[in-house]
């Protein structure tokens, strides 16, 4: 029997070898997925106006297939062999999504453009439980007269803000979204605006301070 040194012999791997993948090979792995948005009744009518502004970028940004389904009062949208992020439905969903509760197309679109992006929604009843008259001066303190507080708001805190009846929809970034429902806040608790604004003033320059 002859004696080989054990150091010559070639030394197992411990990691496991795979073979290169092809330019398309991830994308044969991607199933053909289908996601269906609801849109309440009162969106119909502007859906269908800015359909074009609204299918536009999901078919050419993101590569899915979209239709309205106008019996059902949806959009449905789908992955295609154009679709490259496997992201791109969630995002398609969140856009619509975003449109259907009331914001703007063009403030919409951001959501597509932009990873760090994201939509919060709250009721007046989830911060204090108010009636009738109440009720009303809160929604009436948050917008201000003719929206001056909301704008104020919006632009301090870099976000976008609808208010629909009593239901409350903020889009922007984590940190920023939690400056605008911390200033809705204190105006649905009975604050008075030119306190907020205050708040405001101080929040926005501390991260103007750390942007620098």
């Amino acid at each position: 029997m002859i004696d080989v040194d054990p150091t010559l012999l070639p030394q197992a791997s411990s990691a496991p070898a795979f073979p290169p993948l092809t330019t398309n090979g991830d994308k044969t792995l991607l199933k053909s997925e289908t996601r269906r948005i609801a849109i309440p009744p009162h969106r119909m009518t502007p859906l269908k106006k800015d359909w074009i502004n609204i299918f536009g970028p999901l078919t050419e940004i993101l590569g899915l297939q979209v239709r309205m389904n106008v019996q059902r009062r949806c959009v449905e949208a789908r992955t295609s062999k154009h679709t490259k992020d496997i992201g791109a439905l969630q995002k398609g969903a969140d856009f619509v999504k975003a449109y259907a509760l009331g914001f703007d197309v063009n403030d919409a679109i951001a959501l597509l453009r932009l990873d760090d992006l994201y939509l919060d929604s709250f009721e007046i009843k989830d911060v204090k439980t108010l009636h009738g008259d109440h009720l009303s001066r809160a929604i009436g303190r948050i917008a201000g007269q003719d929206g001056k507080t909301k704008f104020t708001i919006e632009n301090a805190s870099r976000t976008r803000i609808v208010l629909a009846d009593t239901k409350i929809h903020i889009m922007g970034s984590f940190q920023n979204i939690k400056v605008a429902r911390d200033a809705i806040v204190s105006l649905i608790l009975g604050s008075p605006p030119g306190k907020v604004y205050a708040g405001l003033r101080t929040v926005s320059s501390r991260m103007r301070q750390r942007a620098l």
